[in-house]
Protein backbone atom coordinates (compact mmCIF):
# COMPACT_ATOMS: atom_id res chain seq x y z
CA UNK A 1 0.00 0.00 0.00
CA UNK A 2 1.36 3.39 -0.81
CA UNK A 3 1.90 5.78 2.13
CA UNK A 4 -1.33 7.64 2.88
CA UNK A 5 -0.47 10.88 3.73
CA UNK A 6 -3.86 13.79 4.76
CA UNK A 7 -4.04 16.98 2.25
CA UNK A 8 -1.58 19.87 3.38
CA UNK A 9 -3.72 22.35 5.16
CA UNK A 10 -3.21 26.04 5.89
CA UNK A 11 -0.92 26.85 8.55
CA UNK A 12 -3.67 29.22 10.44
CA UNK A 13 -7.58 28.25 10.04
CA UNK A 14 -10.39 27.93 12.76
CA UNK A 15 -11.57 24.35 12.98
CA UNK A 16 -14.83 22.75 14.41
CA UNK A 17 -15.40 19.26 15.45
CA UNK A 18 -17.70 18.67 12.79
CA UNK A 19 -15.50 20.26 10.30
CA UNK A 20 -12.93 17.94 11.11
CA UNK A 21 -14.88 14.79 11.47
CA UNK A 22 -15.78 15.43 7.41
CA UNK A 23 -12.45 16.67 6.76
CA UNK A 24 -11.04 12.77 7.77
CA UNK A 25 -13.93 10.94 6.10
CA UNK A 26 -12.89 13.29 2.85
CA UNK A 27 -9.29 12.79 3.06
CA UNK A 28 -9.81 9.04 3.58
CA UNK A 29 -12.77 8.15 1.18
CA UNK A 30 -10.77 9.92 -1.42
CA UNK A 31 -7.76 7.52 -0.58
CA UNK A 32 -10.16 4.56 -0.77
CA UNK A 33 -11.80 5.55 -4.31
CA UNK A 34 -8.29 6.41 -5.78
CA UNK A 35 -6.96 3.02 -4.85
CA UNK A 36 -4.27 4.59 -2.18
CA UNK A 37 -5.88 2.25 0.03
CA UNK A 38 -7.19 -0.72 -1.45
CA UNK A 39 -10.07 -3.41 -0.33
CA UNK A 40 -8.54 -5.61 2.24
CA UNK A 41 -5.80 -2.93 2.97
CA UNK A 42 -5.63 -1.64 7.01
CA UNK A 43 -6.31 1.64 7.31
CA UNK A 44 -3.84 4.08 9.61
CA UNK A 45 -3.95 3.42 13.33
CA UNK A 46 -6.81 5.81 15.57
CA UNK A 47 -3.38 6.68 16.89
CA UNK A 48 -1.89 7.74 13.46
CA UNK A 49 -4.82 9.82 11.89
CA UNK A 50 -4.86 11.45 15.57
CA UNK A 51 -0.99 12.26 14.68
CA UNK A 52 -1.60 13.38 11.43
CA UNK A 53 -5.12 15.42 11.43
CA UNK A 54 -4.07 17.13 15.38
CA UNK A 55 -7.95 15.68 16.65
CA UNK A 56 -9.10 13.53 19.67
CA UNK A 57 -10.04 10.16 19.57
CA UNK A 58 -12.87 11.03 19.92
CA UNK A 59 -13.26 12.85 16.54
CA UNK A 60 -11.20 9.88 14.33
CA UNK A 61 -13.72 7.35 15.84
CA UNK A 62 -16.76 9.47 14.36
CA UNK A 63 -14.93 9.69 11.12
CA UNK A 64 -14.48 6.20 11.27
CA UNK A 65 -18.53 5.50 11.78
CA UNK A 66 -19.44 7.42 9.14
CA UNK A 67 -16.95 5.67 6.57
CA UNK A 68 -18.32 2.41 7.71
CA UNK A 69 -21.84 3.61 7.51
CA UNK A 70 -21.07 4.61 3.68
CA UNK A 71 -19.76 0.96 3.12
CA UNK A 72 -16.36 1.91 2.58
CA UNK A 73 -14.67 0.55 5.51
CA UNK A 74 -15.12 -1.65 8.20
CA UNK A 75 -13.80 -2.20 12.12
CA UNK A 76 -12.79 -5.58 13.29
CA UNK A 77 -12.27 -5.21 16.81
CA UNK A 78 -8.80 -5.61 18.31
CA UNK A 79 -7.42 -5.87 15.00
CA UNK A 80 -8.08 -2.47 13.34
CA UNK A 81 -10.33 -0.59 10.34
CA UNK A 82 -9.81 -2.34 6.91
CA UNK A 83 -10.73 -0.77 3.42
CA UNK A 84 -14.07 -2.53 1.62
CA UNK A 85 -14.65 -2.90 -2.09
CA UNK A 86 -16.48 0.29 -3.36
CA UNK A 87 -20.35 -0.16 -2.62
CA UNK A 88 -22.37 -0.49 -5.92
CA UNK A 89 -23.47 3.57 -7.18
CA UNK A 90 -25.74 2.05 -10.03
CA UNK A 91 -28.58 2.34 -7.75
CA UNK A 92 -29.62 6.00 -6.43
CA UNK A 93 -29.15 5.84 -2.28
CA UNK A 94 -29.45 8.11 0.54
CA UNK A 95 -28.39 6.84 3.85
CA UNK A 96 -28.81 8.55 7.15
CA UNK A 97 -25.17 9.86 7.59
CA UNK A 98 -25.72 11.86 4.47
CA UNK A 99 -28.07 14.16 6.67
CA UNK A 100 -25.50 14.68 9.28
CA UNK A 101 -24.62 18.01 8.89
CA UNK A 102 -26.64 21.58 7.51
CA UNK A 103 -24.51 21.15 4.17
CA UNK A 104 -25.89 17.66 4.02
CA UNK A 105 -29.26 18.87 4.44
CA UNK A 106 -28.86 22.31 1.78
CA UNK A 107 -27.46 19.60 -0.39
CA UNK A 108 -30.24 17.45 -0.85
CA UNK A 109 -32.79 20.53 -0.71
CA UNK A 110 -30.37 21.76 -4.07
CA UNK A 111 -31.56 18.12 -5.39
CA UNK A 112 -35.15 18.77 -4.47
CA UNK A 113 -35.66 22.39 -5.95
CA UNK A 114 -34.31 20.61 -9.40
CA UNK A 115 -37.08 17.87 -9.19
CA UNK A 116 -39.34 19.73 -8.11
CA UNK A 117 -39.69 22.38 -10.17
CA UNK A 118 -39.51 20.52 -13.23
CA UNK A 119 -42.32 18.39 -11.81
CA UNK A 120 -44.40 21.63 -10.79
CA UNK A 121 -43.70 22.37 -14.62
CA UNK A 122 -44.97 19.04 -15.72
CA UNK A 123 -48.14 18.53 -13.11
CA UNK A 124 -49.56 22.22 -14.40
CA UNK A 125 -49.74 20.70 -18.52
CA UNK A 126 -51.17 16.89 -17.11
CA UNK A 127 -52.85 17.39 -14.11
CA UNK A 128 -56.27 15.96 -13.44
CA UNK A 129 -59.57 16.80 -11.36
CA UNK A 130 -59.01 14.25 -9.17
CA UNK A 131 -55.31 15.66 -9.02
CA UNK A 132 -56.27 19.19 -7.92
CA UNK A 133 -59.05 17.27 -5.37
CA UNK A 134 -55.84 16.19 -3.51
CA UNK A 135 -53.78 18.81 -3.60
CA UNK A 136 -56.59 20.95 -2.12
CA UNK A 137 -57.19 18.15 0.59
CA UNK A 138 -53.42 18.63 1.78
CA UNK A 139 -53.75 22.36 1.54
CA UNK A 140 -56.73 22.66 4.03
CA UNK A 141 -54.71 19.84 6.35
CA UNK A 142 -51.87 21.75 6.40
CA UNK A 143 -53.84 25.24 7.20
CA UNK A 144 -55.85 23.11 9.93
CA UNK A 145 -52.18 21.33 11.68
CA UNK A 146 -50.92 24.77 11.72
CA UNK A 147 -53.41 26.45 13.51
CA UNK A 148 -52.94 23.34 16.25
CA UNK A 149 -49.45 24.09 17.11
CA UNK A 150 -48.42 21.29 14.60
CA UNK A 151 -45.19 21.14 12.38
CA UNK A 152 -47.66 20.10 9.16
CA UNK A 153 -45.12 17.75 7.92
CA UNK A 154 -47.46 15.12 6.85
CA UNK A 155 -49.61 17.61 4.62
CA UNK A 156 -46.33 19.17 3.54
CA UNK A 157 -45.22 15.89 2.01
CA UNK A 158 -48.69 15.04 0.92
CA UNK A 159 -48.84 18.06 -0.99
CA UNK A 160 -45.82 17.91 -3.00
CA UNK A 161 -46.48 13.71 -3.46
CA UNK A 162 -49.01 15.07 -5.31
CA UNK A 163 -47.84 17.70 -7.52
CA UNK A 164 -45.21 14.81 -8.45
CA UNK A 165 -48.18 12.46 -9.53
CA UNK A 166 -49.73 14.85 -11.45
CA UNK A 167 -46.60 14.86 -13.42
CA UNK A 168 -47.79 11.70 -15.03
CA UNK A 169 -44.60 10.60 -14.98
CA UNK A 170 -44.25 7.77 -12.07
CA UNK A 171 -40.63 8.30 -11.72
CA UNK A 172 -41.10 11.71 -10.04
CA UNK A 173 -43.50 9.87 -8.21
CA UNK A 174 -41.42 6.96 -7.16
CA UNK A 175 -38.33 9.29 -6.31
CA UNK A 176 -40.54 11.39 -4.05
CA UNK A 177 -41.83 8.03 -2.40
CA UNK A 178 -38.23 7.28 -1.83
CA UNK A 179 -36.87 10.46 -0.28
CA UNK A 180 -40.02 10.99 1.63
CA UNK A 181 -39.99 13.44 4.61
CA UNK A 182 -36.31 13.18 4.85
CA UNK A 183 -36.14 15.90 2.70
CA UNK A 184 -38.32 18.79 4.27
CA UNK A 185 -36.02 20.83 6.48
CA UNK A 186 -38.39 20.79 9.21
CA UNK A 187 -37.96 17.25 9.92
CA UNK A 188 -34.12 17.56 10.47
CA UNK A 189 -33.60 21.14 11.96
CA UNK A 190 -36.05 23.48 14.03
CA UNK A 191 -36.76 25.70 10.87
CA UNK A 192 -39.80 27.20 11.69
CA UNK A 193 -39.48 27.91 15.78
CA UNK A 194 -35.95 29.55 15.11
CA UNK A 195 -37.40 31.59 12.19
CA UNK A 196 -37.21 36.06 13.04
CA UNK A 197 -40.99 36.11 12.26
CA UNK A 198 -42.04 33.09 14.36
CA UNK A 199 -43.15 29.50 14.15
CA UNK A 200 -46.92 30.50 12.53
CA UNK A 201 -46.32 33.14 10.35
CA UNK A 202 -43.48 30.96 9.12
CA UNK A 203 -45.52 27.90 8.59
CA UNK A 204 -48.74 30.85 7.05
CA UNK A 205 -45.40 31.91 4.37
CA UNK A 206 -44.92 28.02 3.29
CA UNK A 207 -48.66 27.38 3.09
CA UNK A 208 -48.79 30.62 0.98
CA UNK A 209 -46.18 29.01 -1.27
CA UNK A 210 -47.94 25.95 -1.44
CA UNK A 211 -51.47 27.94 -2.59
CA UNK A 212 -49.34 30.22 -5.16
CA UNK A 213 -48.21 26.49 -6.66
CA UNK A 214 -51.71 25.20 -6.91
CA UNK A 215 -52.87 28.30 -8.30
CA UNK A 216 -50.87 27.72 -11.25
CA UNK A 217 -51.42 24.09 -11.39
CA UNK A 218 -55.03 24.31 -11.34
CA UNK A 219 -54.56 27.13 -14.18
CA UNK A 220 -52.21 25.18 -16.31
CA UNK A 221 -49.41 27.85 -16.37
CA UNK A 222 -46.14 25.83 -16.41
CA UNK A 223 -43.99 28.45 -16.14
CA UNK A 224 -45.80 30.24 -13.35
CA UNK A 225 -45.90 26.83 -11.73
CA UNK A 226 -41.93 26.13 -11.94
CA UNK A 227 -41.49 29.69 -10.46
CA UNK A 228 -43.42 29.61 -7.84
CA UNK A 229 -41.70 25.96 -6.26
CA UNK A 230 -38.97 27.48 -7.34
CA UNK A 231 -39.23 30.61 -4.74
CA UNK A 232 -40.65 27.74 -2.46
CA UNK A 233 -37.87 25.34 -2.78
CA UNK A 234 -35.57 28.61 -2.35
CA UNK A 235 -36.84 30.45 0.63
CA UNK A 236 -36.95 26.67 2.44
CA UNK A 237 -32.91 26.67 1.71
CA UNK A 238 -32.10 30.20 2.93
CA UNK A 239 -34.04 29.84 6.02
CA UNK A 240 -32.13 26.19 6.34
CA UNK A 241 -28.94 28.21 5.95
CA UNK A 242 -30.10 30.60 8.14
CA UNK A 243 -30.99 28.56 11.19
CA UNK A 244 -26.79 27.75 10.60
CA UNK A 245 -26.96 24.94 13.20
CA UNK A 246 -25.39 21.14 12.90
CA UNK A 247 -28.21 18.28 13.17
CA UNK A 248 -27.48 15.28 15.34
CA UNK A 249 -26.68 11.79 13.72
CA UNK A 250 -28.40 10.32 16.59
CA UNK A 251 -31.67 11.99 15.17
CA UNK A 252 -31.45 10.26 12.18
CA UNK A 253 -31.62 6.51 13.29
Amino acid sequence: MESWKPPSAPAVRQRRPRGLVQEIVNSLAASIREGVIKPGDKLPTESEIMSRFEVSRTVVREALSKLQANGLVETRHGIGTFALNLPDTSNFKISGCDFSTLADVIALLELRISLETEAAGLAAQRRTDANLAAMETALKAFSDAIEQDSEAVPSDFAFHMEVSRATGNRHFADLMTYLGTMIIPRTRIDTSSSAPEGRLKYLQQAHGDHENIFIAIRNQDADAARAAMRTSRRRSSRDTSRNGGLISSMYLS
